[in-house]
């Protein structure tokens, strides 16, 4: 909720942005990579809340087994890494620590948590072809140990048979456009649809004397922010429109003619933003494609106000487990 994803920014709002290295898109790596997974573990609901959230965190590592990304997601129970328990994965961030040096733009995952399965995407820019971007992604099946106690329950990877913590590697692979078709016009070559999410903007005012563990807000002006095609580089430029039962709503528009728009609606409580992109066909047809995020920020206070602007990194947000 709004509570928990604050103190979260701001305990993180310090650190500096993710470093920007490259890859090889072609040659010696093959369009393959990894990264090891440290500490990964899933929290039930809080009994003492009822809030009903599950957490799911994963760090990620580097050769030197450095933690280089944190990744934390918050969804209800029943959804399971599922917005509202249906067929849109819930992608996250994972947020550069600064430990290390990052080789990619963006990282994002999203967990099905019934299957026990994590997904991981990242963007990085071609050392081998400059001006250019690479996607790479991955998944993983974990096996995982689960524990209950005061009516709260938690599970992390099972050991080893000697009872070692296991090392846990998740590949992934460069491609230039991924199998999985969510958006494609009749006729129109294959693409799968995701966005890097680039300059988001939110600006909320608290009570005064309102303690971030625990906001009470009295101006929200909602998210405002930016959408770049992966497939094809094309720019919607999204603000919000109103608010519907403390859900925002909003629309994407690009600068010049295209058949391509977008809406959006974003809960502050659960930190939800849903994308709904529409492409409209040649033969008068439309193809519509979703994709699910849970939005973190870091919020800083304006000097002598208490108005807080909060910002995030660029983000990829995808469509579908890929």
């Amino acid at each position: 909720m709004f509570k928990s994803a604050l103190i979260f920014a701001l305990s993180t709002a310090l650190l500096p942005s993710r470093a920007l290295a490259a890859r090889p898109c072609n040659g010696s790596s093959s369009g393959s990579f990894e990264y090891r997974l440290g500490d990964v573990r899933y929290d039930g609901p809080d009994p003492s809340k009822v809030n009903g959230l599950s957490t799911i965190a994963a760090s990620l590592q580097n050769d030197y087994q450095t933690p280089l990304y944190e990744c934390v997601a918050e969804w209800p129970e029943a959804w399971a890494g599922w917005y509202e328990g249906g067929s849109n994965p819930i992608w996250a961030d994972c947020i550069f620590t600064g430990a290390g040096l990052g080789q990619d733009e963006t990282v994002s995952f999203a967990v099905d948590w019934k299957a026990k399965t994590m997904y991981l995407a990242h963007t990085f820019a071609c050392s081998d072809k400059q001006g250019s971007e690479g996607l790479a992604t991955g998944s993983i099946t974990l096996d995982v140990n689960c524990t209950t106690a005061d009516g709260s329950s938690y599970c992390v990877p099972s050991t080893t048979s000697t009872g070692a913590r296991p090392n846990i590697d998740i590949t992934t692979k460069l491609t230039q456009t991924p199998l999985n078709e969510t958006s494609t016009c009749s006729g129109a070559p294959k693409q799968y649809q995701s966005w890097k999410l680039e300059n988001w903007l939110r600006q909320i005012r608290m009570e005064p004397g309102s303690s971030p563990t625990d906001p009470k807000l009295v101006f929200d002006s909602g998210p405002s922010f930016e959408l770049v095609s992966i497939p094809d580089g094309g720019l919607l430029n999204c603000t919000t429109s109103g608010n519907h039962t403390g859900t925002f709503v909003g629309t994407c528009q690009a600068a010049g003619s295209t058949s391509t728009s977008a809406d959006f609606t974003f809960d502050p409580k659960l930190n939800m933003l849903e994308i709904t992109q529409h492409s409209e066909c040649s033969n008068s047809s439309s193809v519509d494609v979703v994709g699910v995020f849970y939005m973190q920020a870091a919020c800083e206070r304006v000097r002598n106000s208490d108005l807080l602007t909060c910002t995030s990194d660029p983000v990829w947000v995808g469509t579908g487990t890929v």
